[in-house]
């Protein structure tokens, strides 16, 4: 028997984020669909976030202060709203509890006004601070950045987390009030029944290819680079071909570490993104860098075996059955993972058929009713933030 669904019933959810659709990652689309979630349980939500000059014309309940691109990723925004404004916003809208994604202007701005107006608020930790200090080699600025971060967090009644992994590596480091908000996938988005001929055309890929996919953000933190080296070692398999689905500042490079016969689609969504997922046969992902990898659930909906650099937040969301692992930076063991794969048909069958047992266990519905659940035990519990 299902569960009833948790109601959100008198709730007024104010969420903060410097991102948010139609800006394309894993945060932005996480608050999008808890948007969609409260409202469908019964609650109002306001979001307040930055402009975007791909954002509709007319947005219910959407705020969007002015912003510019962020020099060193054009595709995010950043804006710095002035808190007392924010204050008043929130004053007259009178939400029972905010919601902080993003530890930077708009977010900024709202833990201020929130504390100062003494409404419940928690935060939502995305991003690995700790693997961005190492693969950017911040060396003596990761301590004050802990520090900062720490701060930021605590000053919420929760910090809610991806993973258990990432939970863990936060409790260590002094983050109090950990929750775990996981993440779900919508398996009939999300399916081998969107394979498609037609969009294994367009990879140049015929029967018996076997197309690596990488689909998601191309930045330099993906491992990416790693990921391109693989394929080069890989260039003479005529019976592969590699597939990079999705846009971002480091395409440009990625496309000339690339094998030649390497496909770049852009950016893709809907009807077109389902099906590009179940055309591929493998699926890459090199990142230590991400807090879940929304992708890993969607490429496991699809059918397709993970090979995965080795980092304990995709180890936890794939599993071992599904994916085969490789340690970091290493593009000769992922090229001889990846080879070893594409050549036991057998072996990727099992795989496919773990990876979609391991997606069906985590459905929207069940992620958003603990989350909705944890946001009523807040907004009912005595005391001030």
């Amino acid at each position: 028997m299902i569960a009833p669904a948790a109601s959100a019933e008198g709730m007024r959810l104010a969420i903060f984020s410097d991102t948010y659709p139609p800006h394309m990652n894993g945060v932005a689309a996480a608050l999008g669909r808890l948007t969609h979630a409260v409202r469908e349980r019964g609650g109002e939500v306001r979001v307040v976030t930055t402009t975007d000059p791909r954002a509709p014309g007319a947005e219910s309940a959407v705020r969007r202060w002015p912003s510019i691109p962020f020099w060193a990723y054009p595709q995010l925004r950043v804006s710095l709203p002035p808190a007392r404004l924010v204050a008043r916003e929130l004053f007259a809208w009178r939400p029972t509890l905010v919601h902080v994604a993003t530890p930077f202007g708009v977010g900024l701005a709202a833990r201020r006004a929130a504390r100062s107006l003494g409404i419940p608020m928690v935060t939502s930790y995305h991003t690995s601070f700790s693997q961005y200090a190492a693969f950017y080699k911040l060396g003596k600025l990761s301590a004050p950045g802990w520090s900062f971060l720490r701060w930021f967090h605590n000053g919420g009644l929760r910090t809610y987390c991806p993973s258990n992994a990432i939970r863990s590596e936060l409790e260590e480091r002094g983050f109090r009030n950990t929750r775990i908000w996981g993440r779900g996938v919508d398996m009939s988005r999300f399916s081998p029944a969107w394979r498609r001929e037609e969009m294994r055309a367009r990879f140049g890929a015929g029967p018996g290819t076997v197309v690596v996919a990488y689909i998601g953000r191309i930045a330099a933190e993906k491992g990416l680079a790693v990921a391109a080296a693989a394929m080069r070692r890989l260039e003479g398999e005529k019976s592969m071909r590699f597939v990079v689905v999705g846009e971002g500042p480091y395409e440009e490079r990625l496309r000339a570490l690339a094998p030649r016969d390497a496909v770049f689609t852009g950016r893709l969504s809907g009807d077109a993104l389902s099906e590009a997922y179940a055309s591929a046969d493998l699926f890459v992902f090199p990142s230590t860098t991400d807090t879940f990898g929304q992708v890993l659930l969607e490429a496991m909906a699809s059918g397709l075996p993970v090979v995965a650099a080795d980092a304990g937040p995709t180890r936890e969301v794939v599993g071992d059955q599904a994916g085969a692992f490789v340690p970091p930076g290493d593009d000769a063991a992922l090229a001889a993972e990846i080879y070893r794969l594409a050549t036991a048909p057998a072996e990727r069958s099992r795989m496919a058929a773990a990876a979609l047992r391991g997606a069906s266990t985590r459905s929207w519905s069940s992620v958003f009713d603990d989350l909705v659940h944890d946001y009523n035990e807040i907004a009912l519990a005595p005391g001030a933030i």
